[in-house]
């Protein structure tokens, strides 16, 4: 059998809803590169936002924000970023609309000034009247929310793509129809973000286009790739990839284009595909 090249989604995919990686993953990725495989990730992530615990399982490289960038071991092989025009555009739109957002960098996440209550509502509950929810936020305080940077100027020129949470008084389309010239849009991948949030990154930009790119510079096979995903993003990646994986959590409109649909992240959906194709 010839060596395979493995490409993983991270939010619902390699982590699970809480943003952790289970045991049975991290073994699944470390024994299929013992055995000679690569293994990328190719995540909508931003580089800031691919934390230590999760680089530190170990890879051959990262398509990130989307396909915005691709990283092949220590080596940054292209970068697309976001027009300054563009940027401005969808900030002084999303402040208008009061539309709550943050910027993604390859340095950091900038979060926009009202962000942050709102991503705590989503991600902790009510904190203010919830003694439960407060108890969450005081024992567990989420990584992600650690890591935003605050009251920094959001005109950038380092921009990878923005994401932004349910938004009170627009719609998901209406934003859409407002950047669709500009941007590729398409709904967030992270639930608790709520049903009408999104992301907007680079036109023309999406996983697949990285991973082709990925592909000559290692001189590796399309017939040796398989991707395993969980959202809409993951779409074209798993058409474009010899053998496309839906984890069983993923949305059913990706189930239905996949070649093949495995377990859950929490039950080793990882593992038993890396099983079912030999990787180890």
């Amino acid at each position: 059998m010839n060596n395979k090249v493995i490409f993983l989604d991270v939010d619902g995919t390699l982590c699970n809803d809480e943003g952790f990686v289970p045991e049975s993953a991290k073994e699944a990725v470390r024994s299929a590169r013992k055995n000679g495989h690569k293994v990328y990730l190719c995540t909508g992530r931003s580089k800031a936002e691919i934390y230590d615990f999760i680089m530190e399982i170990g890879f051959d490289g990262v398509i990130g924000a989307g396909g915005g960038y691709l990283q092949i071991e220590d080596n940054m092989v292209y970068h697309k970023r976001v027009s300054h025009s563009n940027v401005r555009h969808l900030v002084d739109f999303f402040n208008k609309h009061n539309v709550n957002f943050y910027i993604e960098s390859n340095g950091g996440l900038y979060a926009s000034e009202n962000l942050i209550p709102q991503l705590e509502r989503c991600i902790y509950g009510d904190i203010d009247n919830d003694i439960e929810a407060r108890e969450r936020k005081e024992k567990n305080p989420h990584h992600f929310i650690e890591g935003l940077i605050t009251g920094e100027d959001l005109y950038r020129d380092d921009v990878n793509k923005a994401c932004f949470l349910e938004p009170d008084g627009i719609t998901f389309e209406e934003i859409k129809k407002e950047f669709e010239n500009e941007f590729e849009v398409y709904r967030c991948t992270v639930e608790a973000f709520g049903e009408n949030s999104g992301e907007l990154g680079v036109p023309g930009i999406h996983k697949a286009t990285a991973i082709d790119i990925l592909l000559k510079c290692i001189n590796a096979r399309i017939e040796d790739t398989i991707a395993l995903g969980d959202g809409m993003n993951d779409a074209e990646m798993l058409k474009f990839c010899n053998v496309g994986i839906a984890m069983g959590n993923a949305k059913e409109g990706l189930k239905k284009i996949a070649d093949e649909i495995t377990d859950t992240h929490d039950e080793g959906g990882i593992y038993r595909s890396f099983i079912k194709h030999g990787l180890i």
